[in-house]
């Protein structure tokens, strides 16, 4: 009873934290009980507690003792598995360093230990009340199409992409999917194709050639003889007009040779350019949600663990603003119907924390 009197005296504080790659997003909303009165956002470069954003938050959590601190899980060993029972959850891969909960009695969502345990320690200061995985965040935001579609279900965020398929509300399959891990790939690849160019490089100049060259010219020069031999001015004018001279051809072809290793040199600076064109455009980071999309994809039909349908739609939740690459690649590499919409996940995450409290 009393609880309920003090609630009506002050405002709900929603504080709504997003660790993002290299940054943190803070949302605040102030509610009373009609609803939503005001709302705060600020961006900190940080991925820690710092003084700026403790300060931030501790601002507008001290005007109410009804505040509640909500994060967005971002932990690496995460995922989403077709079942509830317990006895089953194994099947589909070891969950037993996990946290694990089940959702509307019918897929389970899980995470590590470990990483729930560092969020915590690393936001005492301030406290942690929940911690919502994506796949919350993914159901809730197509709860208007999951239960009657058989399509993939994508949410993007700066660090990650929570991958789901449900069929008319089934889920079949499910899988977090870290940017971080395809940037190495994309170093290692990027190292092979150079190493790969310095090659083609080598073989394209036969230096060989170089040393024939180089004893000729030597040989050229002692049939001729030292330079004071020559009488006047006069001998070596009619040396320069012999036309015949075996030295001037040798220098002729020189200077095609020369030409010819410029061409060579120049093929091999196309050809490095050539590495840098797909890095730049293949490996930018559309293409690199793709590439994690198609291979996640691929898993789903080739393994027997998953009961799986052929794909033909996508729905993208976008929460970093990705370009029409994405889509592009998904429509003509995976012939794919894809429908983008935005998504601003730290609202999303508000609103979950405020469903917690119906």
């Amino acid at each position: 009873m009393l609880d309920t009197f003090l609630e009506a005296l002050y405002n709900k504080v929603f504080v709504n934290i997003l660790i993002k790659r290299s940054s943190t997003d803070v949302y605040i909303e102030i509610c009373s009980k009609k609803g939503a009165i005001d709302h705060f956002q600020k961006s900190f470069d940080t991925t820690i507690l710092s003084q700026h954003l403790l300060e931030f938050v501790n601002y507008y959590t001290k005007e109410s003792p009804y505040f509640y601190i909500s994060f967005l899980d971002i932990s690496a060993d995460q995922g989403a598995l077709p079942t509830c029972d317990k006895n089953k959850l194994g099947f589909y891969g070891d969950i037993s360093t996990s946290e694990y909960k089940c959702h509307d009695e019918k897929w389970t969502y899980y995470t590590s230990k470990t990483d729930l345990y560092l969020m915590e320690k690393r936001y005492a200061k301030i406290g942690v009340d929940f911690i919502f995985s994506p796949y919350s965040i993914l159901s809730n935001f197509f709860k208007d199409k999951i239960p009657t579609t058989l399509a993939m279900y994508v949410l993007v965020q700066d660090s990650f992409i929570s991958l789901s398929i449900f069929d008319n509300g089934e889920l079949l399959y499910a899988q977090q999917l870290d940017m971080e891990t395809i940037d190495e790939d994309g170093d290692e690849i990027l190292a092979a194709m150079e190493e790969e160019v310095s090659l083609e490089i080598e073989q394209s100049i036969n230096f060989e050639d170089f040393e024939d060259f180089e004893d000729d010219v030597l040989k050229d020069l002692d049939e001729f003889g030292d330079i004071k031999d020559l009488d006047s001015i006069e001998n070596i004018d009619e040396f320069c007009n012999i036309e015949d001279l075996d030295f001037m051809e040798d220098l002729d072809e020189f200077s095609k040779d020369k030409y010819l290793d410029e061409e060579i040199v120049n093929l091999a600076e196309e050809l490095a350019s050539a590495t840098e064109v797909p890095y730049e455009t293949s490996f930018n980071e559309d293409y690199q949600r793709f590439s994690l999309i198609q291979t996640s994809l691929s898993h789903f039909y080739n393994n027997k663990k998953y009961d799986s349908k052929f794909v033909e739609t996508v729905y993208i939740a976008d929460g970093v603003g990705v370009s029409s690459d994405l889509k592009n690649y998904l429509e003509e590499e995976m012939f794919l119907n894809v429908y983008l919409q935005q998504i601003d996940i730290n609202m999303k995450v508000c609103e979950l924390a405020q469903g917690e409290l119906v």
